[in-house]
């Protein structure tokens, strides 16, 4: 192997790594932001908000480092599946950092929990694990792991909807008198809540689906 190829291949090797490692950031960020949401808690809300440009950079520069394998290395096919894939699931895990700082915007503005039947901190710690579980899959290049996390989407969808559906029938029964724009105000607050925890799972589904095609050339999870 001569130098330059073996530069070549440290270069996809630290892709992967920090790929990783960007999302073990935003796993983090993601996991402060459901415990703000769920105790109310300012500091860490705002810890979430304040650290959304790390995210950014994180992103902007393994932009970069994906540009220059495309430009510069002409990498082969298995390789270019791979770089192309590491440049999707960045795109996903930096939409996933900005749906932490939307749970922490959310987090600052909750002051009572009307709906405590609804339970969003369940729904969101079960759309974090496949966040994790799909980047573990990625970084084992196991395909058969991510088509497992992703046939997960279907009960998240479910539980999002029946807790969708639960707030607006709640709405549509009960006269709210004075308290109705506060009422207006949490109603929204939290189906934005939910609709946010959906879309988490859905980039974790998009993670699969790269995994897969980058593995096996199967497109068949990409929608």
């Amino acid at each position: 192997m001569n130098m330059a190829r073996e530069s070549y291949q440290e270069q996809l090797e630290a892709l992967l790594s920090d790929t990783i490692e960007m999302s073990e950031v935003v796993i983090e960020r993601y996991e402060t932001a459901l415990r703000a949401l769920e105790n109310k808690n300012e500091s860490l809300a705002r810890t979430v908000i304040g650290g959304d440009d790390e995210i950014n950079e994180l992103y902007l520069g393994l932009e970069g480092d994906c540009i220059d394998l495309f430009a510069l290395q002409q990498p082969v096919a298995s390789d270019l599946r791979f770089v192309a894939s590491s440049f999707k699931i960045l795109t996903d895990l930096e939409r996933i950092g900005d749906l932490a700082t939307n749970l922490a915007g959310y987090a600052l503005e909750a002051e009572r929990e009307r709906y405590p039947e609804v339970d969003v901190i369940y729904i969101g710690t079960e759309a974090g694990a496949m966040v994790s579980e799909a980047m573990d899959a990625y970084n084992r290049a196991d395909p058969d792991a991510a088509r497992e996390v992703a046939a997960r989407d279907d009960e998240i969808d479910r539980l999002c909807g029946a807790a969708s559906d639960a707030v607006i029938e709640d709405l549509l029964r009960t006269e709210y008198g004075d308290e109705g724009m506060e009422t207006m105000d949490d109603v929204s607050r939290l189906l934005l809540t939910i609709r946010d925890l959906e879309r988490v799972a859905d980039h974790a589904v998009n993670i699969c689906a790269r995994t897969v095609y980058m593995t096996d050339h199967d497109p068949e999870l990409i929608y």
